[in-house]
């Protein structure tokens, strides 16, 4: 049985991600280089309707999230797939400010880190 959106990792809101070529345009890089930054682990993209797409709230003011390829790195250490990753990242946790996609924003990014990095033991 296929997953349904409200099944699948990330936003729920069509408007909470972008294509490849968005966020080419948003960080002002060339397709290729998004390309290669997901390849390298700074930030991630999944499927969705066919199309490769990135979370935005990963992306903000012209730049990929200061711990995303840190986290991103740890994750994949630990045997995540870019799915279970961005389901480790969108998982409520009341101890965090909503999610640890939303705590990489704010102030509680470095806790975010140390328990991606606990992921790994």
């Amino acid at each position: 049985m296929a997953a349904n959106g409200a099944d699948l990792p990330g936003p729920t809101d069509p408007a909470g991600w972008l294509t490849l070529p968005d966020v080419a345009e948003r960080l002002d890089l060339s397709i290729s280089k998004v390309h290669q930054m997901i390849r390298d682990r700074e930030l991630i993209a999944v499927r969705r309707d066919g199309i490769r797409r990135v979370p935005a709230d990963l992306v903000a003011n012209r730049t990929v999230l200061k711990h995303l390829p840190g986290v991103l790195n740890l994750l994949a250490d630990a045997g995540y797939d870019d799915e279970e990753a961005l389901r480790w990242l969108y998982e409520e946790d009341s101890t965090l400010s909503g999610t640890p996609a939303v705590a990489l924003g704010g102030d509680q990014a470095r806790e975010v880190k140390r328990r991606a990095q606990a992921l790994g033991f």
